[in-house]
């Protein structure tokens, strides 16, 4: 459950992939925007392929380290929400030409697979939640499926929210106190994982 109530949080921050999202929601409806999440999704999906194989690999080798990932992780996500908060005022790109839906997939894909900032997150993320005294693969098959579905989930939200009020978000003033909560979400959850390993 704790599982599930964070990736739900860090997944409806506005990174990359939701603001791009949003954007194509704005520009060509929320239906289109889908397609965006679907192309998102598949992207989460590679990354988690990747770390599940390094995490893995590295509690085979060593788990005392795997400790240290975790406390690393928790710091970087104060870095995030830091970074978040203070770029809140950059403005978001919204195009208005046409575009194909395939389009809109292939874009999602690609900015959400080769952002090296999404894979570090949820290589600093799921160790979080990972057990290392109780067997890897089992935990893994339960978290990666449920991290995509609360992803594509809470990404459709984003395209759904912003396609219903195109007007409003298409002034980038609108999106700056979302983005600096968002930073400030990220901030205090880095915080609080962070002191959840002190007290174990």
């Amino acid at each position: 459950m704790a599982f599930v109530i964070a990736t739900a949080i860090m997944i409806a921050l506005p990174g990359p992939s939701v603001l791009l999202t949003v954007a194509h929601s704005i520009s060509f409806g929320w239906k289109h925007a889908i397609f965006t999440v679907t192309g998102a999704t598949m992207g989460i999906a590679a990354q988690l392929i990747i770390v599940t194989i390094g995490l893995s690999s590295l509690l085979s080798v060593v788990t005392d380290v795997f400790e240290w990932l975790r406390w690393a992780g928790a710091v970087y996500l104060v870095y995030l929400g830091i970074k978040q908060w203070k770029s809140a005022g950059d403005s978001m790109k919204v195009e208005t030409t046409p575009i194909s839906r395939v389009n809109l997939f292939v874009q999602g894909f690609v900015v959400t697979t080769f952002n090296p900032k999404s894979l570090i997150f949820i290589a600093a993320f799921l160790p979080q939640f990972i057990d290392a005294a109780r067997p890897v693969g089992f935990q893994f098959s339960i978290i990666v499926p449920t991290f995509l579905f609360i992803s594509f989930t809470v990404t459709s939200v984003w395209a759904l929210v912003a396609g219903k009020a195109r007007g409003f978000l298409q002034n980038s003033w609108a999106l700056k106190p979302v983005l600096k909560a968002a930073g400030g979400v990220m901030i205090v959850a880095g915080f609080g994982l962070a002191m959840a390993r002190r007290t174990n």
